[in-house]
């Protein structure tokens, strides 16, 4: 148990780059944790990590080392799992992983409600956009937007990923609307930065696919901060329905063209929302429980697009749909 422990400990500290993370996350004396794991270097006879002031770096034996642990202790899981699944309902720490915004807007929702419906769990969320690693970094299961690059992953839709054109009325009070896709090319128009070249806007409509080139004074990496500058009348801004949504439930945003599928970059195709978790030979209860409930949860159509289609006609759709999901 102690070499097993010592390889626990081991794979943590690599997965948190360092000994304080590692020791806050598990709530340990990083003193505490640097004494195992030279202790746990001792009994094999190797060197595992390399140690700096300011880095730490695995030795070749330790990157052997970590990749075999890696696998010892996913086995050693589904030998649990193979045992728990049997009995009660999902329960212990559940990692999940979630892009910044949407894990704001919609995935801490929806926690609350899944964590009373599933009093036994416990979860630890981290909100990035970076792509991490599940396996590497010990996590359960992930919300994932766009194309899916890894193979490797169990992947389940939760929604499309689709983007509206909008405005604050104050912007429209001193410009006309947009007609057609032609027009906006005539707008102060607030683009996301992508790399090089020209900001293409897409759409596909009634006439098939058309490419506006547009310009504007705001380019910004963050669909957030276009968000907060076109509800301060702006400009125009190509949004994703689920970070426009509660504007456009406040009134702080309206929609123009909305015939059209849009996108903010050209040849983009239309992508996905997904939750996604590494294979196993067995799931466990409580990624299979999270799942399950994101799916019911978002439903379909998502419902953001259920409130932001025809507001506030739908609203009682949409409110006897969340009154379920706490009910249940």
């Amino acid at each position: 148990m102690d070499m097993l422990n010592g390889m626990r400990l081991f794979t943590e500290v690599v997965r948190a780059n360092g000994f304080a993370a590692a020791s806050r996350k598990l709530g340990m004396v990083p003193s505490s944790v640097s004494r195992q794991i030279t202790a746990l270097e001792e009994t094999l006879g190797v060197r595992l990590l390399n140690r700096s002031t300011r880095q730490l770096s695995l030795t070749e034996v330790g990157q052997l080392y970590y990749e075999q642990a890696t696998r010892i202790l996913s086995e050693l899981e589904d030998a649990n799992l193979a045992v728990s699944q049997f009995d009660g309902s999902p329960r212990g720490t559940l990692r999940v992983s979630t892009p910044a915004a949407f894990g704001r807007l919609h995935v801490t929702p929806a926690l609350s409600r899944f964590l009373t419906r599933y009093p036994e769990l416990r979860v630890e969320l981290t909100a990035t956009d970076q792509v991490v690693d599940l396996v590497e970094a010990g996590i359960d299961v992930a919300v994932r937007i766009g194309a899916l690059q890894s193979s490797s992953l169990i992947a389940r839709k939760l929604a499309a990923h689709r983007y509206v054109i909008c405005a604050s009325p104050s912007y429209f009070d001193r410009h006309q609307a947009p007609q057609r896709p032609q027009d906006v090319a005539h707008h102060n128009c607030l683009t996301y930065k992508f790399a090089g070249g020209p900001v293409v806007w897409s759409f596909r409509g009634p006439h098939g696919a058309e490419q506006v080139e547009v310009s504007g004074n705001l380019q910004a990496n963050s669909f957030g901060a276009l968000k907060s500058a076109a509800c301060l009348g702006l400009g125009l801004a190509i949004l994703p329905i689920w970070s426009a949504m509660p504007c456009l439930k406040s009134g702080e945003l309206q929609t123009v063209l909305r015939e059209y599928t849009v996108s903010p970059r050209q040849g983009e195709t239309e992508g996905g929302i997904y939750v996604v978790y590494p294979h196993k030979k067995l799931v466990s209860k409580k990624v299979r429980a999270f799942v399950d409930f994101m799916v019911e949860y978002i439903g379909n159509p998502p419902y953001w697009e259920l409130s932001c289609a025809s507001w506030p006609i739908r609203k009682k759709d949409l409110e006897n749909r969340m009154k379920r999901l706490t009910d249940s």
